[in-house]
């Protein structure tokens, strides 16, 4: 069994459900609300632990209350933490999310104060122990040390690039596959998945989703295009992630990038038919 590992965060998303997203200084209902557990690497390592693989987490969870959460949901998909960092200070990066019945869009209020995940940490680990290390693009000086030692060790990698962050560039040779989200392209000035990987050269698989049009990859020198198919959607929160999950999952299976793509695709739609991380 394939044993993968990701670097980054777990949060607590606190998700309000409304009939229709409010504008700037209403007062409105929520039809319903829920605390979940969330963050990018640790919705990855769920939907790949239900796609059978063995999982770890590698990040910072702060001793406090809202951590227990975390704990008990990861628990429940059996990801290892054992490379968890466990300060006594600071608070759980907590998620506002409010998810509008009507469109089935997300819109996130982030807090975090609590430190980030270092290179010293990574040290510690024993990184033969793993198939695949997926890392979220944060932290950006730390995570290029991380991502050369797993170069040099020659076990496979992934890097999500969701946020523009300074010099975020500058680790973008390092990993096997690259995973972009839309934010994060048209933060470049660009509304076109095609112009965006048409303009690219790295000679590794690189993956691009853009919600309800589907995803495009560009690999080898080819691109291909794989439209989602039409599902009522019922929870959007996470569906990248999953997306990522079903890219590495592929990719361990030895499928070509574009069998990936039409896979990672179908797990995330499947995802957001569904309540939750379920896929």
């Amino acid at each position: 069994m394939p044993r993968i590992l990701a670097v980054g965060i777990a949060t607590l998303d606190i998700i309000n459900r409304v009939s229709v997203y409010p504008p700037e200084d209403a007062e409105i209902r929520a039809l319903s609300q829920s605390r979940r557990r969330g963050g990018n690497a640790t919705n990855t390592l769920v939907a790949l632990s239900q796609l059978g693989h063995a999982t770890a987490w590698a990040g910072v969870l702060p001793r406090e209350t809202d951590s227990e959460q975390v704990l008990e949901d990861l628990a429940r998909h059996r990801v290892d933490v054992s490379a968890v960092v466990r300060p006594s200070s600071g608070k759980l990066p907590t998620s506002y999310i409010t998810l509008s019945a009507d469109s089935g869009s997300r819109t996130i209020v982030h807090y975090r104060d609590l430190r980030e995940y270092d290179f010293a940490d990574f040290q510690r680990l024993n990184l033969h122990d793993f198939d695949w290390v997926h890392f979220e693009g944060r932290n950006v000086p730390q995570l290029k040390l991380m991502l050369e030692k797993t170069r040099r060790l020659g076990i496979p990698c992934s890097l999500e690039v969701e946020k523009p962050r300074k010099d975020i560039e500058s680790l973008f040779t390092l990993p096997d596959v690259l995973l972009f989200s839309r934010a994060w392209v048209m933060t470049q000035g660009l509304n076109s998945p095609r112009e965006f990987l048409q303009q690219q050269a790295w000679d590794k698989p690189v993956y691009l989703p853009w919600g309800s049009a589907g995803a495009w990859c560009r690999a080898d020198g080819e691109l291909w295009h794989e439209a989602a198919p039409e599902v009522q959607v019922v929870d959007s929160v996470g569906a990248g992630d999953v997306f990522n999950a079903g890219i590495i999952h592929a990719s361990l299976k030895g499928l070509s990038p574009r069998e990936a793509l039409v896979q990672a695709v179908s797990l995330a739609s499947a995802k957001c038919a569904r309540d939750g991380l379920l896929i």
